[in-house]
C-alpha cells in the first residue's frame, strides 16, 4: 500500500508539471541568480559612448585576453583585430544576447549550448589567464561547496544543460513560436497530419 500511495503521489507530481515546470524554473532560477551578473560584467566591457557595444573597452581585453592585452601594455590600438578584436567583441556580445534569450525563452536550447561552452571558456581564461588560487578552483567531491569553479559554475552548467534537455517550457517565446508554426513541443514533431 505504501508503495503505491508512493508511485500514485510521484506520479501525480510527474503528469501536472510535464512540459512547463522544469523549464520554467530553470530559467526563473538563471534571471535571478545569474542574469544580472552577466548583464553587469558585459557592460564593463562596453567601450564609450553609444556605439560603445562596437568597441569593447579595454577592460574587456583584459578580462578575456590577460596574458595578450599586458604584453601589448594595455593598449588596445597593438592588439590585432582578427582574430583577438573578434573573439573579444564576440565574447562580450554573447555575454549580453546569450543571457537575454535564455530568460525570455527564445531559441533556448541553443542559447543554453553556448552558454554552457561559455561558462567553461570563462572558467579556463579565470584559471589559465587570470592564474586564480586552489580554492578559487576547488574540487569536485570536498567538502567545500562554495568553490567558484568546480562548484558554482558546474550548477550553472547543470541549470542550462536542463534546458538543453527539457526545453523552456510553456511561457516562453520558443513556445508561442511553436504554436505559431504549428511544432509539438514534447516531441518536436509537426501538429499538422501528413495526408500521404
Amino acid at each position: 500500500m505504501l508503495v503505491n500511495l508512493y508511485q500514485g503521489v510521484f506520479g501525480w507530481l510527474e503528469r501536472v508539471t510535464e512540459g512547463w515546470f522544469l523549464g520554467l524554473s530553470a530559467r526563473f532560477l538563471f534571471a535571478g541568480v545569474l542574469f544580472m551578473y552577466f548583464w553587469n560584467s558585459a557592460l564593463t566591457k562596453f567601450g564609450d559612448g553609444a556605439l560603445g557595444f562596437l568597441f569593447p573597452s579595454t577592460g574587456a581585453y583584459a578580462q578575456i585576453l590577460p596574458h595578450i592585452t599586458e604584453a601589448a601594455g594595455y593598449d588596445i590600438s597593438q592588439i590585432s583585430f582578427f582574430p583577438y578584436g573578434l573573439i573579444v567583441l564576440l565574447g562580450t556580445w554573447g555575454e549580453v544576447i546569450i543571457p537575454v534569450l535564455i530568460v525570455v525563452g527564445l531559441f533556448t536550447r541553443a542559447a543554453s549550448i553556448g552558454f554552457i561552452g561559455f561558462v567553461i571558456v570563462m572558467s579556463i581564461v579565470d584559471v589559465v589567464g587570470h592564474g586564480v588560487d586552489m580554492p578559487t578552483i576547488g574540487a569536485l567531491f570536498d567538502r567545500h561547496p562554495s568553490a567558484l569553479i568546480f562548484d558554482q559554475r558546474a550548477l550553472w552548467i547543470f541549470l542550462a544543460t536542463v534546458l538543453v534537455i527539457r526545453g523552456p517550457g510553456v511561457f516562453s517565446l520558443d513556445w508561442v513560436l511553436g504554436k505559431w508554426f504549428g511544432i509539438h513541443h514534447e516531441t518536436g514533431i509537426s501538429d499538422t497530419k501528413s495526408h500521404a
